[in-house]
């Protein structure tokens, strides 16, 4: 049985990971012991309530000396870093909080993970890192050069990039639905906005994706993302209500991001239904063809935008 620590495993993501593989099993046996790393007591609660069999740490990223011990006291087999301020406009009010979470923290999760000898460890970063034009974007950027300048066979580390999650905690959807069943008005940065966006069972498992091509391919540091479909927010919104405002874009925020930039194809491969960024150049006939964004992507239908929502 393989022991994985998250980072932030009581949120969105790592309980997504975790529900997806807590029963999973190989040769009769369970294949994982899960143990999370968090701050949010409720939270941990709640995780506890549902899985009884996760031992939860209450700790902070930032807390070096209490990451490197719980780290060689659990001595994982992996960890999957998903603790961050994730919040565009939160990270731009508060850029010193920000590096401090996401840049020193992440920092301090490869100490302890090359202190402990863990094999392989996994940031999980966003579409802001790619090209970047805000505070979060930034952190997630350095975050994602930290971990591949890190990697080597024995501690091995390597990124996933996300687009938005539709569940996240505080993020438009779930606040979106709250307003709308209480007949609330739902407000709109721009009717021109568009995201990628994707469902917390396809984050988990494009995370365990990039486990398994770290496993058959040790020797590679990469970011794995994959392709995936735009919704225009407005489009979005008209679902859930009529009764919508629009308020003008806040402080880091674009219109449209980007998963994969051009400047990132040479470097790009394809495999299976995903796309992996490597340090080095790749060949020409492996690469992810065009650059992938928001305005670029294929468009949701109407049942893609149910799946989201449901």
């Amino acid at each position: 049985m393989k022991k994985i620590l998250i980072t932030g495993g009581a949120g969105v993501v790592g309980t997504a990971f975790i529900k997806k593989y807590y029963y999973a099993m190989e040769d009769g046996c369970k294949t994982y012991k899960f143990y999370t790393y968090s701050r949010g007591e409720k939270q941990i609660a709640a995780l506890n309530d549902k899985y009884p069999n996760i031992e939860t740490i209450i700790g902070d990223i930032k807390d070096l000396d209490h990451l490197i011990n719980t780290f060689e006291r659990i001595k994982p087999d992996i960890v999957i870093h998903t603790a961050a301020i994730k919040h565009v406009s939160l990270a731009e009010l508060n850029p010193t909080k920000t590096a401090e979470n996401n840049i020193i923290g992440s920092l301090n999760v490869v100490k302890a993970s090359i202190r402990a000898k863990v094999p392989l460890t996994v940031g999980i970063s966003t579409d802001k890192a790619c090209s970047p034009e805000n505070t979060y974007g930034y952190s997630k950027k350095i975050m994602e050069e930290i971990f591949m300048e890190h990697h080597n066979e024995d501690t091995r580390f390597i990124c996933t990039r996300f687009a938005n999650v539709a569940d996240c905690e505080g993020s438009v959807i779930p606040t979106w639905k709250k307003l709308a069943s209480n007949n609330e008005v739902l407000k709109l940065t721009d009717k021109r906005m568009n995201r990628l966006m994707f469902t917390t069972e396809e984050a988990a498992t494009l995370i365990h994706k990039a486990i398994d091509y770290s496993n058959l391919h040790p020797k590679k540091s990469f970011i794995l993302s994959k392709s995936m479909k735009t919704v225009n927010m407005f489009d979005l919104a008209k679902v859930l209500s009529s009764n919508i405002e629009i308020i003008g874009t806040r402080p880091g925020e674009k219109l449209n991001e980007t998963l994969i930039s051009n400047k990132e194809l040479p470097y790009s491969k394809v495999w299976e239904d995903y796309i992996l960024i490597f340090k080095e150049m790749q060949e020409e006939k492996y690469r992810y063809s065009t650059e992938l964004s928001s305005l670029t992507a294929e468009k949701m239908n109407s049942i893609d935008i149910a799946k989201l929502l449901a």
